[in-house]
């Protein structure tokens, strides 16, 4: 039971971290073409130009997030993985739970929720 926990918080926290590359992705190279398409409602189609220098700054912060989640496959302690793993995982919930309560409703499942679940996981450890 111990190791399929192990491999289900290994996985979920690699979900989490391949949706902020994603994100990072979206919002610092493509934010005029993709970034349309997956942020459609939530911006006119005119703001995509003048905002693509904003969007890029959280691109940068979010491939920060999936830094952190990257640094913790690659510690060998159980106990720190599991203490950085929480770290970010906490700080990607945190963002998450904030942009669906000013930005939009959508976040909280596309962002906090996967993270919360890994969240789970880990502490389950």
């Amino acid at each position: 039971m111990e190791q399929l926990i192990m491999v289900l918080s290994k996985f979920f926290v690699a979900i989490v971290t391949i949706e902020h590359l994603f994100i990072l992705w979206i919002e610092m190279f493509a934010w005029e073409t993709v970034g349309k398409k997956v942020f459609r409602g939530a911006l006119s189609v005119e703001l995509f130009k003048p905002t693509k220098g904003l969007a890029a700054n959280q691109g940068l912060y979010n491939g920060f997030l999936a830094a952190g989640l990257i640094w913790s496959f690659f510690i060998t302690d159980a106990a720190w993985d599991k203490n950085v793993a929480t770290f970010f995982l906490v700080c990607v919930t945190i963002a998450g739970v904030y942009g669906a309560a000013v930005a939009s409703k959508r976040i909280f499942f596309t962002q906090a929720l996967p993270a919360i679940i890994a969240l789970l996981f880990v502490l389950l450890r």
